[in-house]
């Protein structure tokens, strides 16, 4: 299982999951989102964790990846 974070450049936070040596994905506009996503998928990361505010800025999290079984998106507050 692969586990990643995608994080946006002006969140804090995310040293706890950098400490442990995880992957943080950074990225520059909260719009950028759905193509990391896609970009972690293709690289075969199984979990992706991304904070509530990103997950307000994709339109693909409910449509497309809401019943694909190998992708498991975590939204967290």
């Amino acid at each position: 299982m692969k586990i990643s974070f995608i994080k946006y450049e002006k969140e804090l936070g995310y040293n706890l999951p950098q400490i442990l040596g995880m992957n943080v994905e950074k990225i520059k506009e909260p719009e950028e989102v759905d193509e990391k996503i896609e970009e972690l998928k293709q690289q075969k990361y199984t979990t992706i964790v991304i904070s509530n505010e990103l997950a307000s800025f994709s339109e693909s999290i409910i449509s497309k990846y809401k019943y694909d079984s190998s992708l498991n998106i975590v939204i967290m507050p």
